[in-house]
């Protein structure tokens, strides 16, 4: 399911750009206040969910003027896919106990949710005091889990094939300082 890179340059040159990097700018200068004003006193441990909210977490982090601890993991449905099964796979999980804590799980987009609904379970079951979850994108369809849902967001996505920003097409351009849409899906 690989492309070249060459395939890679021509989905960017005739993608739909979304959000600029000025209008990711101010929406994460919004969700780190709405963050700040509910778990600043909390004691959080954010996890950063692997690969693609390795992005959203660094430009997210450095905006917290709160003590917090930072961990990651890495679970995934897609392993490189466009589509994924329902059940995830775990690469990685925290090294720092869940028990107690208020975590706050941060991703890039919140699509179907399968994934982040599989996260927040385990972190529960890990004993964690509550759970929230932090995503740059909210993707807008009625396919959503049940079950899952974002306690803070950043923005609206249309039901389009996106990437940049953390977001991959076909493994290419999670660096792309914006959000764009493959064009025609």
């Amino acid at each position: 399911m690989g492309i070249t890179p060459e395939q890679a340059l021509q989905a960017m040159h005739e993608a739909d750009l979304l959000f600029s990097a000025a209008q990711i700018t101010e929406a994460l200068d919004v969700l780190a206040q709405e963050i700040s004003q509910a778990l600043s006193d909390k004691n959080p441990l954010v996890l950063c969910i692997m690969n693609g909210g390795v992005i959203m977490s660094g430009h997210l982090l450095t905006r917290l003027d709160f003590p917090l601890e930072q961990d990651y993991l890495h679970a995934t449905r897609y392993r490189g896919a466009t589509s994924g099964s329902r059940t995830i796979s775990w690469l990685h999980k925290p090294e720092t106990p869940l028990a107690g804590r208020h975590v706050l799980l941060v991703d890039d987009i919140l699509d179907e949710g399968y994934t982040l609904r599989e996260i927040r379970h385990w972190c529960e079951e890990q004993g964690a005091a509550s759970v929230h979850v932090a995503v740059l994108a909210d993707k807008q369809h009625e396919r959503r889990v049940e079950g899952i849902a974002c306690d803070f967001t950043a923005l609206p996505l249309p039901d389009r094939y996106v990437f940049g920003f953390g977001m991959d097409y076909k493994e290419y351009w999670r660096n792309a300082n914006g959000i764009y849409a493959v064009r025609g899906l």
